[in-house]
Order: structure tokens, then sequence, then C-alpha cells
């Protein structure tokens, strides 16, 4: 005659919980740690889009008004109504851009950002500008 085996009750126990809270725990910890870093990036791609525009905006400007290297080309001939660009540029991150004031040689950018050196907002090569 067989006994009936004894059954295990059904279910985790408090180890087996514990490790698959921890399990999912680090992955939503490195799932918060790559979209921080995607942000950054696109930040910064998006400021040095914005020197890019303001750059091909002053040379437009230098094309159309037939102007030379070193003229004066203030902000408030680039920006406004009806202008090269219609509004002023602000960094993604929160960075201040500053206007060169002057039409910049080929290999100078005429806008710069404040977080140029510690975040990387400053464009490898502007010579195609």
């Amino acid at each position: 005659m067989k006994l009936n085996p004894t059954r295990k009750n059904a279910g985790l126990t408090l180890i087996e919980v514990t490790l698959v809270v921890a399990v999912l725990l680090g992955l939503i910890g490195v799932i918060f740690i790559g979209a921080t870093s995607y942000k950054e990036g696109s930040n910064r791609s998006m400021c040095i889009l914005h020197i890019s525009q303001v750059q091909k905006a002053v040379r437009a400007h230098q094309n159309m008004y037939q102007r030379n290297f070193g003229d004066s080309c203030p902000q408030s001939v680039l920006v406004g109504s009806g202008r090269m660009l219609e509004v002023a540029p602000s960094c993604p991150s929160g960075g201040e851009y500053t206007w060169l004031g002057t039409i910049p040689t080929l290999d100078t950018a005429y806008l710069t950002c404040s977080l140029a050196t510690s975040h990387d907002h400053k464009p490898l090569n502007t010579l195609g500008w």
C-alpha cells in the first residue's frame, strides 16, 4: 500500500521574494541611468544645432548684404520678425549663449555656449557651416 507523499506548500520563500525585488530594482536603476545619459546627449546635440543655425544665419546675412569678415553683425540684425532667425535660441541645458557681434572667419563660431568646456557644448568643426 502506498502512502501519500507529503506535499510542500506552494509559494515563494521570503529570500526568493527579496531576490526578485532586488533584481527588479537593479534593472530600474539601469534604465534611469540610461535615460539621464540620453537626455544629456540630446541636449548637447541640440545646443550644437543651435550654434550651427546661427552660424548659417550669419553666413546668409554676409552673402545677402555683401559683408566682409570682421564687419559688425549684432544679434539685433539676425534675430527678429522677418530676419534670418525668428527667435533667439536658448541652450536646452540652461547655458548662456555669447554672441560675437562681428562676422567671424570661416573657422570661428559666431555663437558660443557657456557650457562649452564643462558639458562639451562646442562643435568639433565649423568649416562646413
